[in-house]
């Protein structure tokens, strides 16, 4: 279900898919860096994983993320970085949001 919901969000093996939920997240992080979609962000990440169909296979899955997985090593550092917390709208709760469904915290 997780890569489901990315694909249905505009993730895809194709590229983004225009008026998307993607392309509108694309468009929003780019302006925010200043006109390019940083590596590593939201996404990157998330475009990288639905072109791949390996969202659940790295641990974002519907019902949470899975122990012990590529996901939760994302989370650990992400949340190490921001002082123990996993920020609303970083690269791990927007993946998260979209994997289950949801809009991205955005």
């Amino acid at each position: 279900m997780a890569d489901q919901n990315v694909r249905n969000a505009g993730f895809g093996s194709s590229g983004i898919t225009g008026g998307s939920l993607a392309s509108s997240l694309m468009s929003h992080e780019a302006r925010a860096s200043g006109g390019g979609v940083p590596s590593g962000g939201p996404t990157s990440t998330l475009q990288g994983m639905g072109a791949k169909g390996t969202t659940h296979s790295s641990g974002f899955t519907s019902s949470g993320i899975s122990g012990g997985s590529k996901a939760s090593d994302m989370m650990s550092r992400e949340a190490t970085a921001h002082g123990g917390g996993v920020p609303r709208g970083g690269t791990t709760s927007t993946v998260q949001s979209i994997s289950m469904g949801g809009k991205g915290g955005r």
